[in-house]
């Protein structure tokens, strides 16, 4: 690798972790804000989003700036491919979070809304799988990346639950709908987060190890799978 190359490469790692970083804070103030019915949390996670859009953006161009002037191969090759798909994972993760937020600053003008079940454990699930599928990109851990990726379907089967649940509560008070309906909504957007954070662990195999584990599959790289992010 050259030094321009390792330079750039370096700044774009520099720049992904700190987009990281915004983006989990993120997550973190919205979720509160919905179990708190908290109004300030959820407008500043929502203020929150266009930093992020931004730093997106600037990521994006630095990527395809690397692959058009060092034309890298190997490991860095898909270390630049890795963070065009994560740098879109976590923009759109901030999405969602707006959207938590959203939904708690409506909940914020209502009525108490009493639920006779709790969506801190999902909301939790789904942070913890955000959180270490970003600790395994900084130390480029793909045991940890994978671990991530078996909790998928725990989020998944929360979502199936509460949304049982909550049909249950639209069937029993069809006059709560609308909030009924932004409680279900929550638990998507979370349940999507969980989708993001595995599409972000199995990014971060596919940069250490060199190997394709979507939809189950299993592909190793033409290049050798020891190759590291330098091209060594």
């Amino acid at each position: 690798m050259s030094i321009h190359l390792f330079r750039e490469v370096d700044q774009i790692k520099r720049k992904l972790l700190a987009l990281s970083a915004v983006v989990e804070d993120q997550v973190r103030q919205s979720v509160k804000a919905f179990e708190q019915r908290d109004l300030d949390r959820a407008e500043e996670a929502i203020r929150l989003d266009a930093s992020i859009d931004r730093a997106e953006v600037e990521i994006e161009e630095e990527c395809l700036k690397i692959l058009a002037l060092h034309q890298p191969v190997a490991g860095d090759l898909r270390f630049i491919v890795a963070v065009l798909k994560i740098n879109n994972d976590l923009e759109r993760i901030g999405d969602l979070a707006v959207n938590i937020a959203r939904k708690a600053v409506a909940l914020a003008t209502q009525p108490d809304l009493e639920l006779p079940f709790s969506m801190v454990g999902m909301s939790e699930k789904a942070q913890s799988m955000l959180r270490d599928s970003l600790d395994s990109l900084v130390n480029l851990d793909p045991a940890l990346a994978s671990d991530v990726c078996r909790r998928d379907d725990e989020v998944d089967l929360m979502k199936r639950k509460i949304r049982r649940q909550v049909e249950s509560l639209i069937q029993a008070n069809p006059e709560r709908i609308a909030l009924f309906l932004k409680v279900l909504a929550v638990s998507r957007n979370l349940e999507r987060i969980g989708d993001l954070a595995t599409n972000v662990a199995e990014d971060v195999i596919y940069t250490a190890q060199g190997r394709i584990v979507r939809h189950g599959g299993d592909v190793s790289s033409a290049d050798d799978a020891t190759d590291n992010i330098d091209g060594e």
